[in-house]
């Protein structure tokens, strides 16, 4: 390890699919020895008339707020508006209803569009947007909630209907499995056997796919005992919130600002307080 080369020596794994090359780049770049596995991919709502169908009614019927729990949704969004000619009238629509942030990440996805959240949740997780809400009277206000992923976040939809809202609905993308269970088989091998320094998580999705792979080799236990023994560098509370739930240690986390480059910034950090 040097000043130029902080993360020398350490090898680090990278389960990020849609910013890979960036978040790999930043950490080759340091000294790290990098293994990519790309644990799941992105893509659009396959049910373009049900996508359709939401655009259609948020942008022709006043809607009061838009809670917001992910920039890629509001980027999937505005690639679907586009493609059916409703551009316009959604940025307009976006730019009537009062719109509430779980966290700082949709703020980069409005501001092409010279947009910007109204409110920020109190902490970028579902508690933290119910937190914000609760000294509000919600009854009869008309909420549009963009989901995280196709999770249904039952939780939010409760509270919303429980304090008299009328709520709508949408899901722009899924997540689907990126590279083969194999690659996946190669990783645990690796997480096993203590032959990695750190693992990257920057989404709920890549703890879930970890431990589909592990239950289905029959090995979960032993997966979950390596994660409580290597490194952990979380992008934010909600992975961390997983983690935690599994009674596994986190030792990387940005304090405030949820995007990669502190992450790594707050890995070199962690690095330079704990030589090998």
């Amino acid at each position: 390890m040097t000043d130029e080369l902080p993360l020398a020596g350490w090898r680090v794994a990278v389960p990020e699919s849609r910013q890979l090359d960036v978040l790999n780049d930043m950490l080759v770049v340091r000294g790290a020895s990098t293994l990519r596995c790309p644990l799941v991919s992105i893509h659009d709502c396959p049910d373009e008339a049900a996508i359709k169908a939401w655009l259609t009614l948020f942008c022709s019927t006043p809607f009061d707020d838009l809670i917001i729990l992910t920039g890629e949704g509001i980027r999937r969004l505005t690639g679907f508006a586009e493609r059916f000619g409703m551009l316009n009238d959604w940025i307009a629509a976006l730019g009537r209803v009062r719109k509430i942030a779980r966290g700082p990440k949709p703020a980069s996805a409005l501001r092409p569009h010279k947009l910007k959240p109204d409110v920020l949740a109190a902490a970028p997780t579902t508690d933290g947007v119910i937190e914000t809400l609760m000294p509000e009277d919600l009854t009869g206000r008309r909420i549009a909630v963009q989901l995280y992923g196709e999770e249904p976040n039952e939780k939010l939809q409760s509270y919303l209907k429980g304090k008299g809202a009328d709520i709508s609905i949408v899901a722009p993308y899924v997540y689907a499995s990126d590279v083969e269970s194999s690659q996946v088989s190669r990783l645990l091998d690796q997480l096993i056997a203590a032959e990695l320094d750190v693992l990257v998580l920057t989404s709920v999705v890549q703890v879930k796919r970890i431990l589909t792979v592990a239950k289905s080799e029959q090995r979960e236990a032993e997966v979950i005992t390596a994660l409580k023994n290597i490194h952990i560098a979380a992008i934010g509370p909600i992975v961390a919130q997983r983690l935690d739930e599994l009674n596994i240690p986190i030792d990387v986390i940005p304090e405030d600002k949820f995007f990669m480059k502190p992450l790594v910034r707050k890995l070199v950090e962690f690095v330079a307080l704990n030589p090998k």
